[in-house]
Order: C-alpha cells, then structure tokens, then sequence
C-alpha cells in the first residue's frame, strides 16, 4: 500500500517537475542555443532530486541548501507558472508578436521569483512578538500577570543556524520572561548541525524565572537517538517534558506531551489523572490535535506549533483544514489554544502569507 502511494507521489512530482522544465526551456530557447538542451535537462534533474540528496548526504552543506531553494522554487513556480502561460496565450489572440510577449512575460516572471523569495527571506529571518492575553479562572499566587514566551518549530539546523537562535535568545530576553516554553520542532533532524554550531551554549543564555520547558514535535528525532538528543537539549538549561508533569512554585502545572505521530504517547487522562485540578493546567502538545479532549480533561492553556500556517501560501488554506486551530487563539470551553506559526522553517527559509514569530502570553489568574 505504502508503496504504491510512493510510486503514485513520484509520478506527479516528476510531472510537475517536468512541466516546470518544459515551461522553463520555452522561455530560454529563443537565447540559448539548442546544444545545451542536454546540460539544461540534467540540471533541471539534479535540482529534483537535490532535496532528498541532501537529507541523505547530511554532511554536504551545499546540497542542503541547494535543496532548499528548489523546494522555494518548486513552489513558487507551481503557482505562477500557469498565470504566466495563460497570459501569454491571452495575448497570442492579439496581432501583437508571440516571441516579444514570451520574452517580456518571461522577465516579469523572473523580476516576480526574485521579489517574492526576497520578501519571503525577510519575513523567514526577522521574526515579529505576538502578543496575547488571557485570564485562567483558577487562583495562582505568583506575580500577575504571569509573562509566558513561547517559541515554536525553531528547526534548528544548517539554515536555522546560530545567528537566528542568538537573535531569539536576545528577543527573549528584552521581554522579561516569567516562563519560556518551547512546544517542539527544536531541531530540524539533524543533531550534529546543532551541536557543530554550539547552539545549546547559545539558548542556555534565556533568562527566566521559572525556567525553560519543552516538549519534542515529529522533528525532534535524530540518528543519534532520543536519549542523545534530550541531553543536547538539556545542556542548554531547558527542561525537556516527554509524556510528564512538573508542578511551578506549588502553583500551576506544565505538562509536556510526545508528538502525536509517537504511537508510545500516553493518555491525557493518565497525566492529567491524580493533579489537584483547581491550580491552573498548562499544556505543551506540538500538533494541534484533539483539543476537545484536552478541554474535557481541565487544561487551562494548550501551546502547540506545527502548521508554520501553511509557511507558504496557499498552504495556509490546507492547515485550515486539517486543524480546528491552525494558527492564532481558539477558545474552548475554558480552554484557551494558541497556535504559533513558528520561529524557524522547514525546508527553505522562506515565509509568504506568515512570519516567524515569538509569542508572549500574559496570564491572570482569578
């Protein structure tokens, strides 16, 4: 079964790529000559497949860049390649000259890849604080109101690198936390990256006064093992909760969920099972998922990231659908859910139609 859906997602990617390769060709034949057909088709290949080389040749830098790009391009193209053909043949009903069309259409296509990959590269690596504020009706006897920061999706990584995690330690620290929580997607895969960057002796910089938790996403997985991978984090000062519960100053609970896709995830009801339900309950869950259970069993306050809202649009419209909330604040019953859109990126570091960001909360209690 897996197969054949492999074999059948194959086959329409190397259709689109092909469409994207034909329609890239027509407009450059006019200028280039015909013998580099071969040398254009084999670069058209290699970008294909640049993406999974470089997840598979996870020492070659330049690959995993390279991939990254052409997942932008691959997307982007997908988009505006068909409006730039139906112009084109909108204009081919007029006496004006088809090649002249093509080769203007074919530089306002280019003028628009470069703008939007700009603009998206900027709205990717300067992230904006959005702030919310909430009331809990559960008394806590801490300073009010209770300043949680929250950074989702980070993916640390090659590209995600140690200049952006310095900038979010600096973000977070200019907002005076309370509490830092990170819902997931720490790193992006890859463990050595991280490590060769010395991103850990960078986030162990976060100031905050009740500490740093964190919960892991579906990248939080590496070659070198889970065990490895917590300690790395944890040698940052950050508290990693995997399916368990911390009490705060004998005030409110954190809880820190695995991954939905982790078949070993125990219950909510057993980690919400035996907590005194009148202190507030604040849940770390990376995927937004089953927020009706969570509200049935007392959380408060539900963190979670995932969905980058959709990271490029109209991707957005996709993570709409599969979630009840897919970016932003729900409320639900007495639950309040935020979504953030993330910190970080998968894939390239490219954001159109959503922004990094870092979200600060602040609670009252009553």
């Amino acid at each position: 079964m897996f197969i054949a859906i492999g074999i059948v997602f194959l086959l329409i990617y190397a259709a689109l790529v092909f469409y994207i390769g034909w329609s890239g060709w027509s407009f450059l034949k006019p200028a280039i000559s015909k013998r580099f057909k071969l040398l254009y088709i084999l670069l058209i290949s290699f970008l294909a497949i640049s993406f999974i080389l470089g997840r598979f040749f996870s020492t070659q830098i330049i690959l995993q860049i390279i991939g990254a790009y052409w997942l932008a391009l691959f997307s982007l193209l997908l988009l505006l390649l068909p409006v730039a053909h139906l112009i084109i043949w909108l204009f081919s009903l007029t006496r004006l000259p088809r090649q002249g069309i093509k080769k203007t259409i074919g530089i306002l296509l280019l003028t628009a890849l470069i703008g939007i990959i700009g603009f998206g590269s900027f709205s990717a690596y300067s992230p904006v604080v959005r702030p919310y504020a909430i009331m809990i009706n559960k008394p806590a006897q801490v300073e009010q109101p209770l300043n949680i920061v929250v950074a989702s999706d980070m993916h640390f990584g090659i590209l995600s690198g140690k200049n952006h995690a310095q900038r979010m330690v600096n973000m977070i620290n200019e907002l005076k936390p309370d509490l830092v929580l990170f819902p997931g997607d720490i790193i992006d895969d890859q463990l050595a990256p991280v490590i060769d960057q010395d991103i850990p002796a960078i986030l162990a910089n976060i100031e905050s006064t009740y500490g740093v938790y964190a919960s892991l996403g579906n990248h939080d997985k590496t070659r070198e093992g889970l065990a490895e991978l917590i300690s790395v984090i944890e040698s940052s000062n950050i508290n990693v909760l995997y399916d368990e519960v911390t009490l705060i100053e004998d005030q409110f609970y954190i809880i820190g969920r695995k991954d939905h896709s982790d078949k070993a995830r125990i219950e909510l009801s057993e980690l919400t099972e035996g907590l005194d339900h009148t202190k507030p309950i604040i849940a770390m869950d990376h995927q937004p998922k089953d927020l009706g259970i969570a509200a049935d069993h007392g959380i408060d306050l539900i963190l979670s990231g995932h969905t980058h809202r959709g990271q490029i649009a109209p991707a957005h419209l996709i993570t709409q659908r599969l979630f009840e909330n897919d970016w932003g604040y729900l409320r639900k019953n007495d639950m309040h859910s935020i979504v953030s859109s993330g910190y970080g990126f998968w894939g390239p570091p490219i954001r159109i139609g959503s922004r990094s960001e870092i979200v600060q909360i602040h609670v009252t209690f009553e």
